[in-house]
């Protein structure tokens, strides 16, 4: 298990990254309809893929995986888990939601400074869970703050007692080989932020997990507007209080 210390610095660098959180400036659809012919990317009316800030010509997207600049270059997007290139100090990313691809453009001159706040560390809410896997996998509709609903695949679950309650939590997406648990509790949208927080499973066997809720954290749509970002299901929202992990921002 990561010690939270190291943790909490990782976390910080990731998200002042030049590909983190804090410097998104837009995220435009793209119209497949379009596919087949450049599509212009700019700040000016007009342009195919409109931007709130830039040139008024950045250049054009073509086929969807590679982009040309003004004086006639071509680059293709690389692949870092989502495609993503450069031009000048924008960084572009294709970011494809339930087969709906966006053009996601950071501004890489913005600052990327962030306060993150945490409740005092608490070594009672490392929790040791039951961790089960489902007989055959299930199908689950969740919510998304800044798109519709979709469906994800349901393959385990963690359960645990706390405070008189049996809880049993979803894990509905999983990050680098570590189960994601999207939850709410009764701390949501007093102190820490009111939609979701996100908390991986560590140190899994094939029948427990840890549970470390003092690096339950933020999700992306608490820092920007231009990310997806999926609500709990209704079985990962809790009575009671955690008292512990990153707090709403300031």
């Amino acid at each position: 298990m990561i010690e939270i210390e190291p943790w909490k610095a990782a976390r910080l660098a990731a998200l002042t990254a030049q590909d983190g959180w804090l410097n998104l400036t837009d995220r435009v659809e793209i119209d497949l309809s379009l596919a087949n012919r450049p599509q212009s990317v700019g700040s000016v009316a007009g342009c195919d893929l409109r931007l709130s800030n830039g040139p008024a010509h950045l250049g054009n997207l073509l086929q969807g995986n590679r982009f040309e600049t003004p004086d006639g270059m071509v680059n293709t997007f690389a692949d870092h888990g989502n495609p993503m290139l450069q031009v000048g100090h924008f960084l572009l990313e294709i970011h494809t939601v339930d087969g709906h691809p966006a053009l996601r453009v950071r501004d890489l001159t913005l600052p990327r400074t962030c306060d993150l706040r945490y409740f005092p560390n608490d070594p009672a809410w490392v929790i040791r869970a039951i961790w089960q896997a489902l007989d055959t996998p299930q199908p689950h509709s969740i919510n998304q703050k800044g798109a519709a609903p979709t469906t994800v695949q349901l393959t385990h679950r963690a359960r645990f007692t706390h405070a008189g309650h049996d809880v049993t939590l979803l894990a509905t997406h999983w990050k680098a080989g570590q189960p994601m648990f999207v939850i709410r509790d009764q701390t949501s949208g007093k102190q820490t932020y009111a939609a979701s927080r996100f908390l991986l499973g560590e140190d899994m066997t094939e029948t427990t997990l840890t549970l470390d809720f003092n690096k339950a954290h933020n999700p992306p749509c608490a820092f920007t507007d231009f990310a997806i970002c999926p609500l709990p299901p209704r079985q990962n929202i809790l009575p009671f209080a955690i008292t512990a992990g990153e707090l709403a921002l300031t």
